[in-house]
C-alpha cells in the first residue's frame, strides 16, 4: 500500500513541475528518471557499504554522483548543466545494464529554471530506495493522480490479491510465466517469490540449483503498450535478481510479432477500457471484437499450453454482457478452460477506481474433464472498501482460496464437485450455465433453492416515484457562470452556477459515468435550487408511498450492475431504472427501518472520528528531571557497517536484519525483510537485538522507531538504524510514545544533518532531552495509553460490526432476493 510519506513526496514533486512542465506524461517521465538516477545512487551506497566499488556512478561518471549533483555550494545553473548532461549522457554509460540505459534514452530536461530544478532534486533526494515496491507504490500514485492511469484502463492491483492469485495457480520453476499487459511486474515478481518459498528444504534453505534459476530467469515474460511501464518494469525485475528481465514494449491486440509464444502460466489485470472507435486488432484472435478486455480474454486462453493455467482480472461487462462477443468469449472460456469465478467487491481498486471486478481461473486440463464451473464471492479482502483502503477488518480471502483449492483438487481426482460442501462458493453444471445460450458467469443468478422471499411486496420503481429526467439538461456555454445554485452530475456536484432547474427534495440516481454495485452510493439526496445534467437521473419520491431516505438506502443496497447498458459508455438506461423491483413495506416500517440504519450510522460516524483524531499524550509535570537521552539510556548503538557485511552473508530464510524501511507505525513489519545467515548473526554477536530495545531510523526513513519484542529477540540491528538499550531508569514503551511524540520528532527533523540525504548521528541522539518521572509513574503513564489504543482500536470492530448490521437490516428487507427487472 502507498504509504502517506511516499504520497506527500509526490504531490510536491508534481506541484514543483506543474508550472514548467504542465503535460502530465512529461512530468511522470522527469519523476521517474530523477527517481531511478537517484536510487541508481543509492544503490552505489549500498555496494560501497557492504565493501564493494560504485558501477553506476564510476570513472567518467563519477562526477554525477548524487551527492556531487546535492552538493553545498553548487550554483543554481550549474547543477542544472551538470544534471542535464548527465540524464542526456547516461546512455552512454558503460557502467550500467543495458536495460538502465534503455531508461534513459532520449531523456533530456524540458526547462531552464535552476530554481524549480534544485526544489525538485531537493523533494527527489528524500527518497531512498529501500525495497524496489516502493519505486511500483510512487509511479503508480503518480500515474493514478494525473488520470493516465484512468484512461487507459490500468489501475494498480492490490498486492494482496495478486499473491492470492498466485498462490492459486501455484506456477512451477520449469513453467514459462507470462503477464501480457504486465505494468509494473507485480504478477513476474510475485510469482518468482511464490517459486522461491517452494522449494525450500526442512531448514528453510532453497533447493533451486543455478541452472534452475537461469532457466527460471529466462521463461519469466512481460509486454506491455506503455514504455514508461516497460522501463519500471525491467528495473524491479532486476532489482529482484533478473540481470537481464524478459519485459517488451509491445502491442498484444494489434502486433503478430509474438503471436505464436506460448506459456504455461498466464497471471494479468488487463487494461478495462478501450480508445474512442474501439481496438483495431489483427485477425488472429478467434473472436471478432474491439474490446480490449474481450480480446485479452481471447488472446490469454490461446496462448495457454495444453496443460496451461492462468488467473486475470476481469471488469464486470465480461461476466454479463449480452452484446455477441461477450457470450461468444464466454462459451469459449466454459467449453474450454474455464474453471472458477471469483467475484471481488467493488472498490478493490480505489483509490484509482471504484469499477466492480471478477478473477476468471482458468485450467486447460481440468476443464476438459469437469463438468461444472465453480462460483466463490470475495465481500471483505482484509482492507476497508472506501477511497483509503485502510486495513483491517474481516478478510475472506484464506477462505476461499481454501475452498478453490478444494475444488480443484476434488476436479483432479476427477469428482464433479457438485458435493462439495463450500461456505463463500457454489458449484454449477456447465449445462446449467450453458442453458440459454448467455453463459452467464455470475454465481448469484445461479444459485437455487437458497433464496428467501422479502416480507414485503415488491413493486417497480418507477410505480413509486416520478422520473424528472426531461427537465434536465446540461450547462451550456452562456450558462455556464459562476453562481449560488449547486450544478449536479452522476456523483455530486461538480460547479456552482448562476441558474437552476430544480427547487425540492429529490433524489439523484447516476444515468452513466457512476458505480452500481452495491454499497456504491449511486443514490443521493438533493433539496433547494439546484441544476442537474443529463448523467443522473432526477427522482421525485411518491412520498404518500415511500420515504426518501428509504428509497436511497435500498438503492445503495442493491447490485444494480446486471441492469446496465451499453459497451463503450456503461448506463443506467430510464426503462431499466423504472422497472427495477423493490421492496415496499409501509411508510411506519420504512421510519423504522431509516431510522434503525441511521443510528447505526452515528455510532460509526463517531468511531470514524475517534480513530481519526486520537493521539497519545504525555502531559509533562515541573518536577519532572529533564535528563538527556544518554544519561536515561545504558547506551545506544549502530547497525554494522563496511566490510561487516557481504553480499554472501545474505539468504532468502535466516535471521531477520532490521532497517527504516521494516518500521512501519511503530512496529517492526517482517514483510519485504533482509534476512542473513546464522553463522554472520553469530559473528556480529554486538548487533544483536534484545527485548525492550528501541529501533530508530538513522537515515533515510529518518525518526521511525518500534519497541523490540520479546520474538524478536536476537534479530539483527542493520546499517540505518540505531538501537537505544533502555536500561533501569526507563521503560522501553514510556521511552518509545517520548521518542515518537510531535515534539521529538520536529527536533529529529530540525537537527537532522547530511545534504544528499537527511542522517541523524549519535551526537543528535544523546543530548535529546528526555523528561523522566519515577519508573512506577512511567508504567502507569504507559499503561493508561495502551488502555486508551485499545479502547481506539475497539473502534475498528465498532465500524464492521454496525457496517455490518446496516447490512443485515437491508438484507432483511431485500430478503434474499436480489431485485428484478419488471416485464415492461
Amino acid at each position: 500500500m502507498l504509504d502517506t510519506t511516499t504520497k506527500r513526496r509526490i504531490d510536491t514533486a508534481r506541484d514543483i513541475l506543474v508550472g514548467k512542465v504542465p503535460d502530465p506524461k512529461s512530468q511522470v517521465e522527469q519523476i521517474t528518471i530523477a527517481l531511478i538516477y537517484k536510487f541508481m545512487d543509492d544503490m552505489d551506497a549500498d555496494g560501497e557499504e557492504l565493501g564493494g566499488k560504485r558501477k553506476f556512478f564510476a570513472g567518467d561518471y563519477e562526477r554525477y554522483g548524487w551527492a556531487k549533483l546535492m552538493r553545498s555550494g553548487l550554483g543554481g545553473h550549474e547543477t542544472l548543466n551538470l544534471y542535464a548532461e548527465a540524464i542526456a549522457k547516461m546512455p552512454e554509460n558503460p557502467g550500467i545494464p543495458a536495460l538502465f540505459r534503455d531508461i534513459f534514452k532520449n531523456a533530456y530536461l524540458p526547462y531552464r529554471d535552476p530554481e524549480t530544478l534544485k526544489s525538485f532534486l531537493k523533494i527527489i533526494d528524500e527518497f531512498e530506495y529501500d525495497h524496489s515496491e516502493r519505486l511500483g507504490d510512487a509511479f503508480e500514485y503518480l500515474l493514478s493522480v494525473l488520470g493516465s492511469q484512468g484512461d487507459a484502463g490500468q489501475f494498480r492491483t492490490p498486492r494482496h490479491i495478486i499473491d492470492f492469485m498466485v498462490a492459486i495457480i501455484s506456477p512451477k520453476k520449469n513453467e514459462v510465466v507470462l503477464d501480457p499487459a504486465c505494468g509494473t511486474a507485480g504478477f513476474l515478481i510475485s510469482a518468482y517469490k511464490h517459486i522461491l518459498k517452494s522449494n525450500t528444504d526442512a531448514n528453510g534453505m532453497s533447493t533451486l540449483t543455478p541452472d534452475d534459476r537461469r532457466k527460471m530467469a529466462e521463461n519469466f515474460k512481460g509486454y506491455d503498450i506503455s514504455p514508461d511501464m516497460v522501463r519500471l518494469s525491467l528495473v524491479n525485475l532486476y532489482l529482484h535478481g533478473f540481470t537481464n528481465p524478459s519485459v517488451f514494449e509491445y502491442d498484444t491486440l494489434t502486433s503478430e510479432d509474438r503471436w505464436k509464444e506460448t506459456a504455461d502460466v498466464i497471471l494479468a489485470n488487463p487494461p478495462f477500457m478501450s480508445p474512442k472507435g474501439g481496438i483495431k486488432p489483427h485477425q488472429r484472435f478467434s473472436i471478432q471484437a474491439k474490446r480490449s478486455e474481450v480480446l485479452f480474454l481471447d488472446y490469454i486462453a490461446e496462448h495457454l499450453n495444453a496443460n496451461g493455467r492462468a488467473a486475470i482480472i476481469v471488469p464486470e461487462g465480461i461476466i454479463f454482457q449480452s452484446q455477441t462477443a461477450y457470450v461468444q468469449l464466454r462459451k469459449l472460456l466454459v467449453e474450454n478452460s474455464l474453471v472458477a469465478v471469483v467475484s471481488l467487491p467493488a472498490g478493490m481498486f480505489n483509490p484509482y477506481s471504484g469499477v466492480k471486478t471478477s478473477i476468471l481461473i482458468l485450467d486447460k486440463a481440468l476443464a476438459k474433464q469437469a463438468t461444472t464451473i465453480g462460483f466463490f464471492k470475495i465481500e471483505n479482502d482484509g482492507f476497508s472498501l472506501g477511497a483509503q483502503r485502510r486495513e483491517g477488518g474481516k478478510d475472506d480471502l484464506p477462505q476461499v482460496k481454501a475452498e478453490i483449492e478444494t475444488y480443484l483438487n476434488a476436479l483432479r481426482v476427477r469428482q464433479s464437485g457438485e458435493e462439495l460442501s463450500v461456505r463463500l462458493g457454489l458449484v454449477v453444471s456447465k449445462e446449467k450455465v450453458s442453458a440459454d445460450g448467455e453463459y452467464n458467469l455470475s454465481g448469484e443468478r445461479h444459485r437455487e433453492g437458497e433464496q428467501r422471499s422479502s416480507e414485503y411486496p415488491h413493486v417497480p420503481l418507477g410505480e413509486v416515484v416520478d422520473i424528472l429526467d426531461s427537465l434536465r439538461r446540461p450547462i451550456t456555454k452562456g450558462d455556464r457562470k459562476t453562481g449560488p445554485y449547486p450544478y449536479y452530475g452522476a456523483t455530486g456536484i461538480l460547479d456552482y452556477v448562476e441558474g437552476y432547474l430544480f427547487d425540492e427534495p429529490l433524489v439523484l440516481v447516476g444515468e452513466d459515468g457512476a458505480k452500481w454495485g452495491p454499497g456504491e452510493n449511486s443514490a443521493f439526496p438533493v433539496s433547494g435550487k439546484i441544476w442537474v445534467n443529463n448523467h443522473a437521473h432526477v427522482l421525485r419520491p411518491k412520498r404518500d408511498q415511500i420515504l426518501d431516505r428509504y428509497l436511497i438506502e435500498i438503492l445503495n443496497e442493491a447490485d444494480l450492475l446486471s441492469y446496465i447498458t451499453g459497451v463503450t459508455v456503461p448506463k443506467l438506461n430510464q426503462e431499466k431504472l423504472r422497472n427495477i423491483q423493490i421492496p415496499l413495506p409501509p411508510l411506519d416500517v420504512q421510519r423504522e427501518i431509516v431510522a434503525e440504519i441511521e443510528g447505526y450510522q452515528k455510532i460509526i460516524t463517531g468511531a470514524r472520528a475517534v480513530l481519526e483524531n486520537y493521539r497519545p499524550h504525555i502531559p509533562i509535570k515541573p518536577e519532572w528531571p529533564i535528563q538527556t537521552l544518554a544519561e536515561v539510556c545504558d547506551s545506544i548503538l549502530t547497525g554494522p557497517f563496511g566490510s561487516s557485511l557481504h553480499q554472501s552473508d545474505y539468504v532468502e530464510t535466516g535471521i531477520p536484519l532490521v532497517n527504516p524501511s521494516n518500521i512501519v507505525d511503530g512496529k517492526i513489519d517482517i514483510d519485504g525483510i533482509k534476512m542473513v545467515s546464522t553463522e554472520t548473526a553469530n559473528r556480529l554477536q554486538e548487533f544483536k537485538l534484545k527485548k525492550h530495545d528501541l529501533v530508530i531510523g538513522r537515515r533515510g526513513e529518518m525518526g521511525r522507531c518500534a519497541v523490540v519484542l520479546a520474538d524478536m529477540d536476537g534479530w539483527l540491528c542493520g546499517t540505518g538504524c540505531f538501537v537505544i538499550r533502555a536500561g533501569q531508569k526507563v521503560d522501553a514503551r514510556y521511552l518509545h510514545f517520548q521518542l515518537t511524540a510531535p515534539a521529538t520528532v520536529n527536533y529529529l527533523e530540525e537537527n537532522a544533518v547530511g545534504v544528499t540525504m537527511k542522517n541523524l548521528n549519535q551526537g543528535i541522539l544523546t543530548a535529546l532531552s528526555i523528561p523522566l518521572p519515577p519508573l512506577i509513574t512511567q508504567q502507569v503513564i504507559v499503561a493508561e495509553i495502551e488502555a486508551e489504543q485499545a479502547l481506539v482500536a475497539a473502534n475498528r470492530e465498532l465500524i464492521t460490526r454496525f457496517e455490518a448490521k446496516i447490512q443485515a437490516t437491508l438484507a432483511r428487507v431485500w430478503g434474499e432476493a436480489k431485485p428484478q427487472v419488471a416485464e415492461a
